[in-house]
Formats: structure tokens, C-alpha cells, sequence
């Protein structure tokens, strides 16, 4: 039987370590990774973010017109919603509610 502490050829020894040990500290573990990796994250995720705000219309330069821009939109766009509905549904009752009209009014009466 072989003993614990015992090595077989070709392995590594037991107390060497694997690798050279990561030496973490304290801005790496404040940051969550190397400061270089996660600035790089930070520059990529901004640029995310920022083509998708300027999408939707807001100015760096500007902010807080931007925001109020974006609402007044939004609000424009509910009512313009509503507005394209209730025109849809006019032009429509002109042509289904005669039809459902004549049709209740000249079909067999139906018996349950």
C-alpha cells in the first residue's frame, strides 16, 4: 500500500503550487478585477449605454433638456396613439356597424 505523503512518478510534488499565487489587493478587490480589465468594461459598457441614449434622443451636451424632450415625446406619442386608434376605429363603424345593423334586422329570428 502506497503512503499518503508518497509521490508517484511524473507528479507534481504536493506543496508546490500550482501557479504563481494572484496577489489581490485592496484596489483589485474594491474594483472587482484588474484596474486595466475593468476600466476596459467601464469604456465598452459606456459606449453600449451611450448609443442607445442617443437613440432615443438624448444630448450629452444637454441633459436635462434631453430628459424633458424624451417626456414631452413620450406624451406626443400616447396621445398621436389614441388619436390613430379612434380614427381607425371611425372608418370602420362606417362600415361594420351597418352591416351588423341589416344583418340583425332582416335574419331569422334563431330559437334555443
Amino acid at each position: 500500500m502506497q503512503n499518503e505523503t508518497s509521490q508517484i512518478p511524473g507528479d507534481t510534488p504536493r506543496d508546490y503550487p500550482r501557479g504563481l499565487p494572484r496577489r489581490e489587493d485592496g484596489l483589485s478587490r474594491f474594483l472587482g478585477g484588474s484596474p486595466l480589465s475593468v476600466a476596459f468594461r467601464l469604456i465598452l459598457l459606456s459606449i453600449l449605454v451611450g448609443v442607445v441614449l442617443a437613440a432615443i434622443g438624448f444630448d450629452p451636451w444637454n441633459i436635462v433638456a434631453s430628459i424633458r424632450r424624451l417626456f414631452n415625446w413620450i406624451y406626443e406619442l400616447g396621445f398621436d396613439a389614441i388619436n390613430g386608434l379612434w380614427r381607425y376605429f371611425l372608418l370602420g363603424a362606417v362600415i361594420v356597424i351597418p352591416i351588423w345593423l341589416i344583418s340583425r334586422l332582416f335574419g331569422a329570428p334563431r330559437g334555443r
